[in-house]
């Protein structure tokens, strides 16, 4: 099983990992992206030892570690991911976030019951917020109408920066955010929301 760390890996969905948060025991885990915190680009795959020894062993008889990537083993960018890794751990941002995503999901669930909002998803420090046409049915938006767009741009305009998905928000704050600056996203997404709501009902 190849567990894909890309974006749920180091602290962001509560755990170091995202298969310690789902219950997962994968075979293998790519990692890539918060290795450096985007701050050069880098990425590992993490393997078992049942697959590292045969490498370990193949390379006794070529003199040289027997694998590789077409792009891999940059010392700059290596040296910038073990910096990353060890300022994690010194400032213990796993925890803090861990902490922080409580309090990001439960402000998240509060839009459950909102007129545009068909449900709201997450775990950590990452989440959605789905919108709908019809609440009780889960009927979409016409795509022409482009609704979770107007949102997403709404948000921009308040100085939110969000991902829209079709008509799905996706949140993704960064690990060190704190209590004040949830309450400042949500603020900014709350009025981004009712103008949205003014948007769509301004359709009918």
């Amino acid at each position: 099983f190849i567990d894909d760390e890309v974006i749920c890996g180091f602290g962001r969905t509560g755990n170091p990992f995202g298969c310690q948060t789902m219950g997962i025991k994968p075979t293998t885990m790519s990692v890539a992206k918060a290795l450096s915190s985007a701050y050069l680009p880098i990425s590992a795959v993490i393997v078992p030892d049942s697959m590292y020894q045969p490498f370990v062993e193949a390379s006794s008889e070529l003199g040289n570690f027997a694998h590789g990537f077409t792009y891999t083993g940059h010392p700059v960018c290596a040296a910038v991911a073990l910096r990353n890794l060890e300022l994690m751990e010194e400032r213990q941002v796993f925890a803090h976030a861990a902490k922080m995503g409580e309090i990001f999901q439960s402000r998240l669930d509060q839009y459950d019951e909102h007129p545009l909002v068909g449900n709201t998803r997450g775990a950590g420090l990452i989440g959605a917020v789905e919108l709908v046409a019809d609440r009780e049915t889960g009927k979409k938006f016409d795509g022409s109408h482009a609704v979770g767009a107007f949102c997403m741009n709404r948000c921009l305009e308040h100085g939110l920066i969000v991902r829209s998905l079709g008509d799905t928000i996706a949140f993704c704050p960064p690990l060190i955010i704190d209590d004040a600056q949830i309450d400042e996203l949500f603020g900014k997404f709350e009025r981004a929301l009712a103008e949205t709501l003014a948007y769509v009902n301004a359709l009918d």
